[in-house]
């Protein structure tokens, strides 16, 4: 369900910053279907991949055969993320909150942490200059405190500071997926907010899922379910090992 509702959020001839995980099964998803043109950039440096089957870290080697590019991470972040080319990121993280700031450092004080997190990898500056953000991540209050304990990858609103004083060129964070609900920015004060439900989940399910008060959409969207065409995409072409399914 979630990678089927992420893939549909691309639009063919985008130029796309992948991340490994559901985000890599998404887009490639995505590719298969509706976007045959969408341009997949991976941080290793592949640009343009059109990997023939499902690659399991970004720095597999079917990402580089017949691609349109292989370069350095200084080119894809320099010229590409931070030159303001990449039209959708895909993020994901432990925790994220009600303004869209993602957590990959710790978990607890950052002096002394509970549990010390892979860190940002290229996530803080996909979030600051890509056109805009997609996060896809599980429904759980662990992974949806209202307020994060260390902000990696900026969102909406840092300490009250709106993203636009901060000079971020990118809009961030615009809908989070996942496998209950889908959450949308409100465009005037930067908050999630609920904008729809997946098949049988109820409001208060997914309000028991966050750490905040949440405000739910007067009319609420309902994504449907994976068709079989994208079930059979997903389960026999793209990932017929379950690696992330």
């Amino acid at each position: 369900m979630m990678a089927a509702v992420a893939a549909r959020e691309l639009r063919d001839g985008e130029v796309t910053f992948v991340g490994i995980g559901l985000p890599n099964l998404a887009c490639n998803l995505a590719r298969a279907l509706h976007a045959p043109n969408l341009v997949l950039i991976y941080e290793s440096g592949a640009v343009g991949a059109v990997p023939e089957r499902l690659p399991v870290s970004i720095g597999d080697p079917s990402l580089v055969t017949g691609s349109l590019m292989v370069c350095s991470m200084a080119d894809v972040f320099q010229l590409f993320l931070q030159g303001g080319r990449i039209g959708v990121g895909f993020l994901g993280g432990a925790q994220i909150d009600r303004w869209g700031n993602i957590n990959t450092t710790v978990v607890g004080p950052y002096a002394h942490p509970k549990v010390r997190l892979p860190g940002s990898g290229g996530a803080a500056e996909i979030a600051v200059h890509a056109r805009r953000v997609l996060i896809i991540s599980r429904l759980n209050p662990r992974a949806f405190p209202a307020e994060v304990d260390f902000v990696t990858s900026p969102g909406h609103r840092f300490h009250g500071r709106p993203r636009r004083e901060l000079s971020m060129p990118g809009a961030g964070p615009v809908k989070v997926v996942t496998d209950k609900a889908v959450l949308e920015t409100d465009p005037e004060s930067g908050e999630l907010v609920l904008a729809g439900l997946c098949p049988g989940v109820t409001v208060a399910e997914v309000q028991a899922g966050v750490g905040w008060p949440l405000r739910v959409r007067p009319a609420l969207d309902a994504p449907a379910a994976p068709s079989a065409e994208e079930l059979r995409l997903l389960r026999e072409v793209l990932d017929p090992r379950g690696l992330y399914l």
